[in-house]
């Protein structure tokens, strides 16, 4: 068993230095890449890299060998977008972008790669790691698959990564959580599984986009802690209660879509805090009781859905009248009360409620019987937690 380690396909080392990095592959009975930089800025060579070859300079040389490791690992491009990755000058390969070096800017690199739509197929090999310039990796609606490489921990610069549409799997990628810089993630339409780490929402992002995966968690009392003007988690496997903390986000809070979800519990009256959110989106959950009046207080709100869920009661009275709402959807729940000024909004669905006198409504028995047991129960029966109190000084 000792002599296992001998069948290690892929061994990697990491010293981060800041305009060397030193890094270390090494692959069994293969001497396709190998490279190093010591302390003292003495760089080993790219077995891989053949002789003829000239770079401008040493990152130029690292992304040759990043950018022909992934051509290797890439097994079906039916767009041709890697055909000429071919040759050191890596800035004219399609999806490659080069600028100067944020840190020294006569040195040029490679600051960004664009493969969207290419509907390539492959993985995601460990050299990308050699790409540590980079601002922004962008990869949505191919076929890549596996998981994102430890290395990118290297990219000390990326700002945005988007591998959405993608066929990754495993758990929620912690990698990217260790990158100081990162703004935008969206992991959507991907396998991804599992828990969502508490540290994501600590994390200075401005997007988060995690929908259509299938993690499966309780949404935790700290996602009031983050910063993120958008925040997408729809088509997942949640549970549980809507933090009260989400009060918190109301400075910078614009977008937030929480739909398809399993999400049982009451809408906090902390939502209305939420001043600056112009999109709310909670429809197909298990949300019931009535509505928090405060939610008259989020003068932002311009789509507000509602539906296929278990809401209660009568429609705020003022809620219809906000001043930039435009569409309102809140079908598929059991309101027994709504305001006129609701029926004068230009988009607005109130179909398989309990109103009186309106088309497509729900039959009286079906309203009598489930509010005759929401009656029995109050919001207080999901025991949501209040927010932590602050720290006493």
């Amino acid at each position: 068993m000792k002599n296992t380690v001998t069948n290690t396909v892929l061994v990697l080392a990491f010293f981060v230095t800041f305009t060397h990095i030193p890094f270390t592959i090494a692959r069994q009975n293969s001497t396709r890449v190998f490279y190093y930089s010591d302390e003292l800025g003495t760089e080993g060579e790219f077995d891989s890299v053949p002789s003829a070859l000239t770079f401008d300079n040493p990152r130029l040389k690292r992304a040759y060998v990043a950018l022909q490791a992934w051509k290797q690992a890439i097994i079906s491009d039916p767009f041709n977008f890697t055909s000429n990755w071919v040759g050191s000058n890596v800035c004219n390969y399609t999806g490659v972008f080069c600028s100067p070096s944020l840190d020294d800017p006569a040195i040029k690199t490679v600051a960004g790669i664009d493969l969207n739509h290419g509907d390539i197929a492959g993985n995601l090999p460990e050299e990308l790691g050699l790409l540590n310039d980079i601002s922004l990796f962008h990869v949505n609606s191919n076929r890549f698959c596996g998981k994102l490489p430890w290395s990118f921990e290297e990219m000390k610069h990326l700002y945005e990564l988007d591998v959405s549409n993608n066929r990754f799997a495993g758990k929620f990628p912690t990698v990217v959580l260790r990158m100081p810089n990162l703004k935008y993630l969206d992991l959507r339409f991907n396998e991804f599984e599992g828990k969502i780490p508490k540290a994501l929402f600590e994390k200075k992002l401005d997007a988060i986009f995690i929908n259509h995966n299938r993690f499966a968690f309780e949404l935790p009392e700290n996602i009031g802690n983050s910063p993120v003007s958008v925040i997408v988690l729809a088509n997942n496997r949640f549970h549980g209660c809507l933090p009260t903390s989400l009060g918190n986000m109301s400075s910078t809070l614009n977008e937030m879509v929480l739909s398809n979800n399993g999400l049982h519990s009451c809408l906090p009256k902390e939502i209305g805090l939420l001043k600056n959110l112009q999109v709310l989106d909670v429809r197909k959950n298990e949300l019931m009781g009535e509505l928090p009046f405060s939610i008259q207080e989020m003068e932002s709100l311009e789509r507000l859905d509602l539906s296929h869920n278990m809401f209660s009661g009568a429609v705020p009275q003022h809620l219809c009248s906000m001043p930039n709402l435009q569409k309102f959807n809140f079908n598929h729940n059991f309101f027994k009360g709504e305001p006129p000024m609701c029926l004068g909004l230009e988009q607005s669905d109130d179909g398989k409620n309990c109103f009186h006198g309106r088309p497509v409504q729900r039959s009286r028995l079906q309203c009598k019987m489930f509010l005759t047991r929401a009656r029995s129960q109050d919001c207080s029966v999901f025991n949501c937690r209040p927010p932590p109190s602050p720290p006493k000084n």
